[in-house]
């Protein structure tokens, strides 16, 4: 199983970051077919009160390499990708892993 991880950034305004997050771009990534599961996570401050690396997560989860590719590639795909630089203010980093059970 593939695991593609999105780290938000802190954003400039957290809460325009949160209405569109919520109102417009998880909507547009729920159309994408082929994801497996899907997480999302706020993190928040550590146990010495320090603000978290990163503001948000999200974890998309693909059964194969070519179903993962299919899907990013698609239209819905690329349509959730380019969604991106309308609120993540505070930048994007994307990472693929493979999951070890």
């Amino acid at each position: 199983m593939l695991k593609v991880t999105v780290l938000y950034g802190h954003p400039t305004s957290p809460d325009d970051f949160e209405r569109y997050y919520a109102e417009t771009h998880l909507p547009i990534a729920e159309t994408m077919k082929g994801v497996a599961r899907a997480e999302v996570t706020k993190f928040l401050s550590g146990p010495d009160g320090a603000r978290p690396s990163f503001y948000r997560m999200a974890e998309l989860y693909f059964e194969t390499k070519a179903r993962m590719l299919e899907t990013l590639g698609s239209p819905e795909g690329r349509a959730t990708i380019d969604d991106l630089v309308h609120f993540a203010t505070g930048g994007v980093t994307i990472l693929i892993g493979s999951v070890e059970e």
